[in-house]
């Protein structure tokens, strides 16, 4: 784990009366990530919707990552229906003896069922919920692809996460995804920390930290949360607890991995039809995309 300063450092190194050194994650080619996710409609699983999504991402990793894992799997829901389900798992530097792991959930939710939704009917365009994480990703793929990274890292993209509820007795048909990769994982070095990336392009950004996350893994928030101060986004990654969330880095902290969630769950389109491209931000995107890469060069 590398101190506090290391960040100001890196960032000061250009010396005076020089430019800093350009962003390493594009904010605004992320965003039309979002866009183009949104362009296929709710990607709820099983739909087409969610088909071709899943087809675009495999093409895009596949020219991106040293390698692309594809697991694919059925999954019968409660309400009987069988869903072709797929994660992602894009690997770079794969032989590397240090890893770690980032997710994001690229399904969306069939019925935007939150209590104060215009309608609750209507399914969940997914711009934040779903589409920003999977938007980082795929900026730091490309980062990657220009500048591979010194330890091994994996993108998760995973499935099935949005598709049943989140309140009733056992939270039926949600995590889907993630339970599967907890259950599969690939052989060879368990990753060393997970960071899962949940609604993270809000205009209005603020990160809490976790509960969960802070129980489960405190030294992988503590480093996460230092590398954003370091880099100068304390007031966006605020040092306190707000929210403990059941999400896609508790199975994987059940199944022995140091896994965090970072979200900003004071989003008013939760689970609303009202989750569009207008409410997620380039900048927002770039902020937590310099924050994930400036945690990868802080682990050795």
């Amino acid at each position: 784990m590398v101190g506090r300063g290391l960040m100001l450092l890196l960032i000061a190194s250009g010396g005076c009366g020089q430019s800093p050194p350009p962003p390493e994650f594009d904010g605004a080619a992320a965003l039309e990530y979002v866009r183009t996710q949104l362009s296929f409609g709710p990607r709820i699983s099983g739909s087409e919707g969610h088909r071709a999504m899943g087809d675009w991402l495999d093409s895009m990793l596949t020219v991106r990552a040293d390698s692309l894992v594809v697991q694919a799997w059925e999954h019968t829901a409660a309400d009987g229906a069988v869903l072709p389900l797929r994660n992602f798992i894009a690997r770079f530097n794969p032989s590397a003896p240090t890893r770690v792991l980032f997710v994001a959930h690229w399904d969306t939710r069939p019925h935007a069922d939150a209590a104060d939704s215009r309608d609750p009917s209507a399914p969940v365009p997914g711009a934040n919920d779903g589409g920003s994480g999977v938007a980082v990703l795929l900026g730091m793929a490309d980062q990657f692809r220009a500048s591979p990274p010194t330890i091994g890292v994996d993108l998760l993209f995973v499935d099935g996460e949005d598709y049943g509820s989140f309140y009733a007795d056992g939270q039926p048909d949600v995590l889907i995804g993630s339970k599967y990769y907890a259950a599969h994982q690939l052989e060879g070095v368990r990753p060393r920390a997970a960071v899962v990336l949940d609604m993270v392009g809000d205009a209005d950004l603020q990160i809490y930290q976790e509960g969960y996350s802070l129980t489960g893994a405190p030294e992988v928030v503590e480093q996460f949360w230092a590398v954003a101060a370091d880099l100068g986004y304390g007031h966006i990654f605020v040092g306190q607890p707000r929210h403990s969330l059941t999400d896609d880095h508790v199975p994987l902290q059940q199944a022995g991995i140091s896994a965090i969630d970072v979200i900003d769950f004071d989003y008013a389109a939760w689970h609303t039809p009202d989750d569009t491209i207008d409410k997620v931000s380039a900048r927002s995107l770039e902020i937590v995309g310099q924050v994930a890469m400036g945690f990868i060069r802080s682990i050795h």
